[in-house]
């Protein structure tokens, strides 16, 4: 897949899915919005964490994870920009579970322990993983298979509002025959 192809299927979402897949949407981006808002309200669920687990900058860091949250949570439970801002929450959430689950495992986690047993080890970090876990797969889900009919990709979609770069054509040449025509008037100069 060649750059133009790639920039082409980030933009261009399928919206034909199913009306259900707005209940996935509605499901993962209110849990980021709140989990955002919950960064800014709470210093332990934000500076505080993003300190102990010795991220750099952990005010900076979690100002901006908790920004990227709340507006990129708004536009899953929109459906604007669905395909762009799940891979930004796959990576997230990849980031999140590598930065919390293995030191829970190896039992040396910088953060509170769950309460009860298991507190660390392998089902300790299953059970703790849940969230990550469903809401970076929810996010592959809206990734590949477009955030559905009930979304403004799709309104924005059927009323020919989306931009969308020229296709590249067959000889792997992204210049259109406007611009081609344009590149010989110039050299006939």
């Amino acid at each position: 897949m060649n750059i133009r192809e790639r920039w082409n299927w980030l933009w261009d979402v399928p919206v034909d899915g199913p009306k259900a897949t707005l209940l996935l949407r509605l499901m993962a981006g209110s849990v980021f919005v709140w989990e955002g808002v919950l960064k800014f309200l709470f210093v332990t669920q934000g500076v505080g964490r993003f300190t102990k687990l010795g991220f750099p900058f952990p005010g900076e860091t979690a100002h901006f994870v908790a920004v990227v949250e709340i507006v990129g949570g708004l536009m899953l439970l929109t459906g604007l920009r669905t395909r762009l801002i799940a891979i930004v929450f796959v990576i997230e959430m990849a980031v999140a579970m590598l930065s919390t689950k293995i030191t829970m495992f190896l039992g040396t986690s910088p953060l509170a322990l769950p309460p009860v047993a298991p507190q660390t080890g392998f089902w300790a970090v299953l059970h703790e993983i849940r969230s990550e876990f469903a809401q970076m797969f929810v996010s592959l889900f809206l990734m590949i298979e477009g955030p559905g009919r009930l979304s403004l990709d799709a309104w924005l979609k059927r009323r020919g509002l989306l931009t969308r770069p020229a296709p590249a054509r067959a000889d792997g040449s992204t210049k259109t025959p406007e611009l081609e025509a344009a590149g010989r008037a110039l050299r006939s100069r």
